[in-house]
């Protein structure tokens, strides 16, 4: 696995674990940080459509716009998740996990 790669995974989970200590920490949430950085995890769930392309792991390939949980119509659905209260945080999870996504396919050129 290249290095490229691997920092690629670390930041899905690094990431969220910031936005969720950096909002969450403390006592006087509702929510706390741990429960928080696991709704923002979620995020990795649209990976699942990984699943769907041959070969299920190519290096060089960007998945925005290749992968049907990485269209512009689907990132249009996370915008929206991320507005109400209740989905708020899947949401911001998944319009993260887009950022990184975008972020590796900038680096990949």
């Amino acid at each position: 696995m290249s290095l490229r790669a691997l920092m690629h995974l670390l930041l899905h989970a690094a990431v969220p674990a910031l936005v969720a200590w950096a909002v969450y920490r403390g006592s006087g949430k509702t929510i706390g940080f741990r429960r928080a950085w696991g709704l923002l995890l979620l995020g990795w769930l649209i990976d699942i459509d990984h699943l769907l392309a041959d070969p299920i792991y190519a290096p060089g390939r960007c998945s925005i716009g290749f992968h049907p949980l990485h269209t512009a119509p689907a990132i249009a659905v996370y915008g929206a998740l991320a507005v109400p209260r209740a989905t708020r945080l899947v949401g911001i999870g998944l319009l993260i996990h887009i950022a990184l996504d975008a972020l590796d396919c900038l680096l990949m050129r």
